[in-house]
């Protein structure tokens, strides 16, 4: 085999430092961009934050500025000095005038300011400061049956049995384990105990609040919450009634038999279910806290002079500038370890810099071309929704599928109509009756409304929404229109049936 050279020409993506850096910056939400522009600030010492009232000074009129403070009266050190000035001489000695009587158990600190005193808060003033509120976790369900608990009288035995329940009790309030098997754990710690006893701990626990709690099934947190309703509640026998003996043809919505059964009127049975309605059938979510989480809209827009306008929000990121300070030391023939560290820092701050300003642009580029093409949405609501795909995105602002995918995950738009992700907006299309194209959020909200206006006797079914739809000249089939009614949440039509 010959040995030879050959020149050849060739294009090759290489993924410098730069674009990575401006690639995962593009694909990081609010709260992620927040933290590295943190570390960025924490890391990089020629990176600075730059407020609205910066102005440089030069350090020969730090003690001017410091002068003119005092002469305005407005700065920090007006009540100070003010305090002084009546309490202090020519000598610089305190004058303050204290009485010549004094009595016996009199302190300094009864004469003289403290100045380590806290100062008094807005919500002390008033004394309806919520201390537990402010600076309390979040108390789960098992907590706050434990502190019922310590409230009941109940014997050592009694108390270990309550406590097993409790253990056996999941976040709905729902008892997990079957009391034999609680009994079974409980002998299996030489401790002689009957079911009866178990059971009446139960009972006890049922009484607990949230009511409904420590129940075995749906059936038996219905009826404890209707136990504990005052006796005179309207339709309450009926309720009962239908829980504990109908609650096959209950959950299958089968309410002709429940009337046929129960020998009610069809008002008694409508008055009876609004009751049951009412009820929680998982009432330990209503102790369970979980933090709640809020969306930063990272656009926003607004209808301006008949037309929409797309802003940047100005809150998600602070603004940052390259230090002058540490950059005017940077020399440039200079090889020492600081200078190197100063210059490798300032080049890492303007790429940093730029990658910013490069994520800023393109949302707003893919922003604006979204808001471009869903003005009827804007306008009129999700039935007026546009089919849209990233590829139209992408050609529209010249750039690759990927990076419209990347720019569009996580990012939100605060619009009139709501706050939506960016990639709400993108959605298949579906043929119509004209050769057109119609959204799949539009057929939807289309369902939706069919849905809420349909006859509670006769509720629409799968075939109807089909047949419906093509009137309107919107072509879909109806096992189509099945998998949107179950994206909805929406039940089928037997489940759906209500009486008037």
């Amino acid at each position: 085999m010959k040995q030879s050279l050959q020149l050849k020409l060739g294009q090759q993506l290489t993924m410098t430092p730069q674009l990575q850096q401006a690639i995962r910056l593009l694909q990081l939400s609010t709260l992620d961009l927040q933290q590295e522009i943190q570390q960025a600030l924490d890391s990089n010492p020629l990176l600075e934050t730059a407020e609205d009232d910066d102005s440089p000074e030069p350090a020969d009129n730090t003690e001017r500025h410091s002068e003119a403070t005092r002469e305005s009266g407005d700065g920090p050190l007006e009540s100070l000095e003010g305090t002084a000035a009546d309490n202090t001489g020519d000598d610089g000695e305190w004058q303050a005038s204290m009485p010549e009587d004094l009595p016996v158990d009199t302190q300094w600190d009864d004469l003289l300011p403290s100045a380590s005193a806290p100062a008094a808060s807005g919500p002390d003033e008033g004394g309806d400061y919520d201390f537990e509120s402010r600076n309390s976790s979040g108390e789960s369900l098992q907590d706050r049956l434990r502190w019922q608990l310590n409230l009941t009288r109940l014997s050592d035995v009694d108390r270990v049995i309550a406590l097993a329940i409790i253990d056996a009790t999941d976040h709905n309030g729902r008892l997990t384990s079957p009391l034999e098997d609680i009994l079974e754990s409980l002998t299996g710690a030489n401790l002689d105990i009957e079911m009866d006893e178990v059971v009446a701990v139960l009972h006890c626990l049922q009484q607990f609040e949230p009511a409904g709690v420590c129940a075995r099934d749906l059936q038996e947190c219905l009826l404890i919450q209707l136990g504990q309703l005052p006796p005179d509640t309207p339709y309450l026998d009926a309720a009962r009634t239908i829980v504990s003996r109908h609650m096959n043809q209950l959950g299958a919505g089968d309410h002709q038999q429940i009337l046929r059964r129960a020998r009610l009127t069809e008002d008694d049975l409508r008055q009876a279910l609004g009751l049951i309605r009412s009820l929680d059938p998982n009432p330990g979510l209503s102790v369970e806290s979980d933090d709640t989480e809020y969306i930063v809209p990272d656009v926003f827009v607004r209808k301006l002079n008949q037309r929409w306008v797309v802003e940047l929000n100005p809150d998600i990121a602070p603004r940052l500038r390259i230090n002058s300070n540490y950059a005017s030391l940077i020399k440039r023939a200079d090889n020492s370890a600081d200078n190197t560290f100063l210059k490798d820092n300032l080049q890492e701050a303007r790429w940093f810099l730029k990658s910013l300003q490069s994520r800023n642009e393109t949302l707003m580029k893919v922003a604006s071309k979204i808001v471009e093409h869903q003005r009827n949405f804007l306008e009129y609501g999700e039935e007026a929704m546009k089919p849209l795909v990233l590829h139209d995105i992408a050609e529209a602002v010249d750039m690759h599928e990927s990076t419209i995918s990347r720019v569009t995950t996580r990012k939100y738009m605060h619009t009139p109509r709501g706050i939506f992700e960016l990639k709400y907006f993108f959605s298949s299309h579906v043929g119509t009756a004209g050769g057109g194209e119609c959204s799949s959020t539009a057929i939807r909200a289309l369902i939706k409304k069919l849905v809420a206006a349909e006859n509670p006797r006769k509720p629409l079914s799968d075939n109807k929404i089909t047949q419906l739809l093509e009137d309107q000249g919107i072509q879909v089939a109806r096992r189509t229109v099945a998998k949107y009614r179950d994206t909805l949440l929406i039940p089928p039509s037997n489940e759906r049936k209500r009486l008037v």
